[in-house]
């Protein structure tokens, strides 16, 4: 996998209390774990795949 700058930002906007435990699990992956925490993260597939299974719970604010 090429290493690319591009990165996206993700704020948590959902509780993560009465979720599954692999939400929790995925949110913690993510470095999100409390509402209104923002993350740069690397666009990967995998990070991806991570946002697509809380959707529910962040928000994309700005992609690079």
């Amino acid at each position: 996998m090429a290493k690319s700058g591009k990165t996206v930002k993700v704020m948590q906007t959902g509780s993560a209390m009465r979720r599954e435990h692999s939400q929790r699990e995925t949110l913690i992956g993510l470095g999100l774990n409390k509402i209104g925490r923002v993350k740069d993260l690397p666009d990967t597939p995998m990070t991806r795949g991570m946002i697509a299974k809380v959707k529910h719970l962040v928000r994309v604010v700005e992609g690079k």
